[in-house]
């Protein structure tokens, strides 16, 4: 994480980050609008008894998209991780330096029969961050903060790129789509100590005021899949 709102910078510059922060969450309602309910996706899958799927998307931190996903019905676990690069750089401080071909990403395990890929697709557009932030997302700067889709079937890719297409040729935003489908790349979970790093730290300066937010617009855009609690990783190992 190269921003100074997040842990590992200085004590001196964390104490100027926490106070702009603190003085910062008094728009944070303002910033929480800015997130806007995109249409469904014209394309979607067809739920099916075949048990749980996996979907794997990058939206920038991977601390916000992960909390956002494990507020979601349907959701059996999210997971952070690093995908679109080697298993050998794998790794947070690898993947850091933004040449390793990964992105922070998150592994959603869903039950189709309660929420479909598209759907998810929708709160990923709507809510868990802006597709039209090339290679960063708010403080983040880096190709391992791009916005992509990492399709786990051929069947998620034609929705993930029909999707895409439906939203740019609605203006669904002010800018195009950059988010990039990235098929066949393989997912590696992150370090345990960024697994339900939202969840355990709500008043930590970086998720108050980036991604605090994004939890107060799923439940009020999406209300019939917005749950309290979280379902978090824990102790879930690969």
């Amino acid at each position: 994480m190269n921003s100074t709102f997040k842990p590992g910078a200085g004590a001196a510059t964390l104490m100027i980050a926490g106070a702009f922060a603190a003085a910062s969450l008094a728009t944070s309602a303002a910033t929480a609008e800015e997130a806007r309910l995109v249409p469904p996706p014209a394309v979607d899958e067809q739920a099916s008894g075949s048990g749980a799927e996996t979907a794997v998307l990058a939206g920038g931190c991977f601390w916000g998209v992960q909390g956002v996903f494990e507020h979601v019905e349907g959701v059996k676990s999210a997971v952070s991780g690093y995908a679109g690069g080697a298993a050998a750089t794998a790794h947070y401080n690898m993947t850091s330096r933004g040449d390793t071909g990964h992105a922070e990403s998150v592994r959603i395990t869903f039950d189709p029969k309660r929420v479909s890929y598209g759907k998810l697709l929708q709160i990923f557009f709507s809510v868990a961050h802006d597709p039209t932030e090339l290679n960063y997302q708010g403080p983040d700067r880096g190709t391992q903060y791009r916005s992509a889709i990492f399709p786990q079937t051929e069947e998620q890719a034609r929705i993930a790129k029909a999707y895409v297409a439906q939203l740019n040729a609605a203006h669904a935003f002010n800018a195009p789509i950059v988010t990039t489908i990235e098929p066949g790349k393989a997912f590696y979970r992150a370090e345990d100590h960024h697994q339900d790093y939202l969840a355990h730290n709500p008043d930590q300066p970086y998720i108050a005021y980036y991604d605090m937010p994004k939890i107060k617009n799923l439940e009020r855009r999406f209300p019939d899949l917005y749950r309290a609690a979280p379902v978090l990783v824990g102790s879930l190992t690969d």
